[in-house]
């Protein structure tokens, strides 16, 4: 009886535990306006941007530095951090970061705070940010996209997006085979900032269907064709 009741409470020990570890991993990924306090509250601690540098040139977080995720030196430069202290990394969607974060707690870092959803996140939330690239589409320009009696399909995307890359060549395919009855716009968001600030776009990629200059459909995310196909012909 005793053995049974050892046993039990050993059991109920590591389940605390554990739930106590994946509760503690959530603390450190942190929507836009936590990120932000949390920035406030450390100001010492090191804010790391592991886009691209052309990305980065085109805006980023005050007093950010740039360790392009991707790139040859990422892991020489976050060595030379102090993995005591509290570090903060972002990208631009949050998948890159999240890369970044697990690599650097496999370093032996104690605290890497997150951005959830990444610097899209943080814009939508009209957050500050600094040398933002505020030239690419107008408004203006983009409603003279919608100037047609055609429906027309806006893909919101990135060159670094791994679903954006899987979608781009079967709409490729459909600007020829719905030339009739459909007009595809790709739009780059990083380079088109503004644009996708005033249209909401907080995720990649993202898809805007119009019809008679109005918004009819919108997906965020991954979607196969003939997922598509059956949401336009509903509009």
């Amino acid at each position: 009886m005793k053995k049974t009741s050892l046993f039990f409470s050993l059991i109920v020990l590591l389940v605390m535990n554990s739930c106590s570890g994946n509760s503690q991993n959530n603390n450190y990924n942190l929507d836009a306006s936590a990120f932000a306090e949390k920035v406030n509250e450390l100001p010492a601690a090191p804010v790391i941007d592991v886009r691209t540098p052309d990305e980065f040139g085109n805006g980023h977080l005050r007093n950010a530095k740039n360790m392009d995720w991707n790139g040859s030196n990422f892991e020489t430069g976050i060595s030379e951090l102090s993995k005591e202290n509290p570090v903060f990394v972002y990208c631009l969607s949050g998948g890159r970061s999240h890369s970044a974060a697990e690599k650097m707690r496999s370093m032996g870092f104690k605290s890497v705070y997150e951005l959830d959803g990444g610097i899209i996140k943080w814009r939508a939330a009209n957050l500050p940010e600094e040398n933002v690239n505020i030239s690419g589409m107008t408004a203006a320009e983009f409603e003279q996209l919608l100037n047609t009696d055609k429906k027309v399909l806006i893909d919101f995307y990135a060159t670094w997006c791994g679903p954006c890359k899987k979608m781009a060549p079967y709409l490729e395919a459909m600007k020829t085979e719905m030339v009739d009855s459909l007009v595809i716009v790709r739009i780059d968001a990083d380079k088109n900032q503004a644009l996708a600030k005033s249209l909401k776009i907080d995720a990649l990629p993202t898809l805007l269907l119009y019809k008679n200059k109005q918004s009819v459909w919108r997906n965020t995310g991954f979607i196969e064709k003939e997922a598509l196909l059956v949401n336009i012909q509903k509009h």
